[in-house]
């Protein structure tokens, strides 16, 4: 995915210069463990406040691409659209998957289908902004990704590891909150992340003299600028010395998994991003997103989508278990979903375009009523005739289930006024 929102990629912020990243990555140390001590406060109390009960955390599973819905959750087995893709039974009578998810079709009863989804964007970009966002790009302003609002309303400020991780991608920045809440980016979920020892020859006292003299610099610059956004760069720095110097920083290594654990989730890069997430959030990070590429499927689709599949069908099931079985499901939200369908009318290179109005979003966890479908297309596949979810209302059902407030508005840098979801209303019948 291309975006062109603020990431951190590896240990080093987005938007932070070539000197400056090769100032990190020649170490990093404990000037900020000073700096932010006052957090640590705020941290602590955050955390008695949630004593007894676990923070929501989310994984999203993000079908780069568009996903076919008459290739996943809402098959047409028989009809002139369905084309080659059979359907198959699952746990709930009645709810029928396609024959590439033989595992999701035993765990249903965990699981709750979107199949109105609708929209009008049908350009990728544009698409996976609104997706991402809950917003149609706007030119005047850069709004924050569903991660970054987690991150912001969710996250502990003095975490030691980044309360929104990117695993194969990058995801959507923070927009107008700031670099501060932007993902930390995984590119090979294979690797535990790069650039976190100190350089060769520099020991913790000498960085932390570096990065003492950085603070003054950058004291400087703000006395002088009163640039906000000095602020998000130190809260990105110090976030960073944490997690480098941090014991829980082994959550991103899936190797420490039994073979058997990590075989059940698949050999993909997906099913390994997907057993890091489950670890990241099992530490305590509340939004991770883990990215499927390869959905654009305007040529040979049925065999492509077959392909991804086998990566999406073990993975996604064993993330539900694996939650579940640990007491995690109730309190981890999964969301998987693109950033539109494809059309039911199958094109002459046997492949299918983008469709935004109808497709499906998978649900599970997180206080999710599991079992159900919600809404409808007709027979082709081609129109929503029951119950049609536009994207503020998903956002508003997803923003809820969180425990955040839907309507909750900040005020931009530009002094514009900007909620969560746009006018969304939460599905009540999707909560448990």
């Amino acid at each position: 995915m291309k975006h062109n929102n603020e990431v951190s990629e590896g240990i080093c912020p987005g938007h932070i210069d070539t000197d400056r990243r090769g100032f990190l990555q020649a170490g990093m140390g404990g000037f900020l463990s000073l700096f932010f001590a006052q957090w640590l406060g705020s941290a602590q109390g955050a955390l008695a406040q949630t004593k007894g009960t676990r923070p929501k955390s989310c994984i999203l599973l993000w079908m780069n691409g568009g996903p076919s819905h008459l290739e996943t959750f809402d098959p047409k087995p028989g009809t002139t659209t369905g084309g080659s893709t059979r359907a198959i039974k699952t746990r709930i009578p009645g709810i029928e998957l396609a024959a590439g998810f033989p595992q999701l079709a035993e765990v249903t009863d965990k699981i709750a289908i979107l199949r109105g989804m609708t929209s009008k964007e049908g350009n990728h970009q544009r698409a996976q902004y609104l997706l991402h966002t809950g917003y149609a790009p706007n030119p005047t302003i850069t709004h924050p990704s569903l991660g970054a609002w987690v991150n912001a309303e969710l996250g502990v400020t003095s975490a030691e590891l980044p309360n929104f991780v990117s695993i194969s991608g990058p995801s959507m920045g923070a927009g107008f909150l700031g670099v501060q809440y932007a993902p930390f980016v995984v590119q090979n979920p294979n690797q535990s992340p790069q650039n976190i020892a100190y350089a060769r020859n520099v020991t913790a006292d000498r960085f932390d003299t570096r990065m003492s003299g950085l603070n003054y610099l950058e004291q400087g610059f703000h006395t002088e600028t009163q640039d906000n956004k000095v602020k998000g760069h130190r809260e990105v720095y110090g976030k960073a010395v944490r997690m480098m110097r941090s014991p829980r920083l082994k959550a991103f290594d899936i190797k420490e998994e039994p073979s058997a654990v990590q075989q059940a989730y698949g050999s993909s890069n997906f099913g390994k991003g997907c057993l890091m997430a489950r670890r990241l959030v099992e530490s305590g990070v509340r939004f991770v997103e883990v990215v499927q590429d390869g959905w654009d499927t305007h040529n040979d689709n049925f065999n492509r989508t077959n392909k991804l599949l086998a990566n999406v069908d073990p993975a996604m099931a064993t993330l539900i278990k694996d939650l579940e079985q640990r007491n995690l499901l109730e309190s981890t939200l999964i969301i998987w979903m693109g950033e539109f369908g494809r059309t039911p009318r199958i094109n002459g290179n046997e492949g299918r375009d983008h469709y935004p109005q109808a497709w499906n979003v998978a649900l599970a966890g997180g206080g999710v009523r599991a079992g159900v479908v919600y809404g409808a297309t007709d027979e082709a596949g081609a129109k929503v005739v029951d119950k049609p979810v536009l994207v503020p209302d998903l956002f508003a059902t997803v923003s809820t289930l969180l425990g955040m407030k839907p309507d909750k508005t900040l005020m931009t840098n530009v002094g514009r006024p900007i909620s969560l979801t746009e006018k969304g209303k939460p599905i009540i019948e999707l909560i448990a």
